[in-house]
């Protein structure tokens, strides 16, 4: 009989599937984004009813099949079932979950990428930061980790405080990435760079990042 994988990561993405069943998108740190699909996942006895559910981290055993995964059993590390109560952070939540999964792609180990969504959804529940500096720390670093961004070597005319931030964004652990703040002054040019990068390469339509441009 065919054992079954482990697989770590986070579920990015749920939705109905057949009557009583769902279809999930886990970014993995293993195998990047992988499609799974759970039986009986939406009826009230299920083991895997709270699990089966955005921002949920954990350790899947799957079965892997033709073009898909079946989940058999899951280890929650963490429901994140408090995020649904940040207003208006579960939208930045939704949108960093929707932009890791257009980064990534299967077969592809996303372990930092994983970490990174991890370390940021614990930030905009803390609230002790701008989410809208959360928002461009997460999108300046999923860039360089997808290798469509690096810092200028030459700072021009932008803030030096942006600049430096700039830098550490894109070096420092991911662990130590929501540790500072900025003037508005250097806030703006830290948006400004990033906001240009992120246009460049991200031409899809997210119903998320549309929501927080329009709303917040």
């Amino acid at each position: 009989m065919k054992e079954a994988l482990e697989v770590t990561g986070v579920v990015v993405k749920a939705s109905p599937y057949r009557e009583f069943d769902k279809r999930l998108e886990i970014l993995t740190r293993e195998r990047g984004r992988i499609t799974a699909f759970v039986r009986g996942a939406r009826r009230p006895s299920s083991p895997h009813l709270a699990a089966a559910n955005p921002f949920v981290f954990g350790r899947f055993s799957v079965f892997e099949g033709k073009n898909a995964y079946t989940l058999v059993s899951e280890q929650v590390v963490d429901y994140f079932d408090g995020i649904a109560a940040c207003q208006p952070g579960v939208y930045y939540g939704f949108y960093f979950l929707e932009l890791a999964a257009f980064f990534t792609q299967e077969e592809e180990p996303a372990e930092e990428i994983v970490d990174l969504l991890y370390v940021a959804l614990k930030a905009v529940m803390k609230g002790q930061l701008p989410l809208t500096l959360i928002r461009r720390i997460v999108e300046l670093r999923l860039m360089v980790l997808n290798g469509t961004y690096a810092v200028p070597e030459v700072r021009g005319s932008m803030n030096d405080s942006a600049y430096y931030a700039l830098q550490y964004v894109a070096a420092a652990p991911v662990t130590r990435l929501f540790t500072f703040r900025l003037s508005d002054e250097a806030m703006a040019d830290f948006e400004r760079e990033t906001e240009t990068h992120l246009d460049r390469h991200v031409t899809t339509v997210m119903k998320s990042r549309a929501l927080i441009d329009e709303v917040f």
